[in-house]
């Protein structure tokens, strides 16, 4: 996670169609931890990519998205009860 940050996605759709559509495309992003909550490790291209994301799949008037960004030591210190994880990047080996 070196050049990457660490991202945590928050909304509130009323409109099922839209509040769906989102959290379809944020899958491409990150991981869902609740329904309208994601963890997302990405670089600085694929933030500006799933923010215009988000501003193509939402109405501004209407819905509400917040994209906080936690650092490593915030990170670290992150208590989670009950039976998930902290989402981690995964490790891919090229053979």
């Amino acid at each position: 996670m070196s050049d990457k940050g660490f991202y945590i996605v928050v909304y509130d759709i009323s409109n099922d169609k839209r509040r769906t559509k989102l959290h379809k495309r944020l899958k491409d992003y990150g991981s869902p931890v609740q329904y309208s909550v994601f963890e997302c490790i990405l670089d600085a291209e694929r933030l500006v990519q799933m923010r215009a994301m988000i501003r193509k799949t939402v109405k501004a008037r209407h819905d509400h998205v917040r994209i906080y960004t936690l650092c490593k030591a915030c990170l670290k210190k992150t208590e989670i009860i009950g039976r998930h994880e902290i989402t981690v990047e995964k490790e891919i080996y090229v053979v």
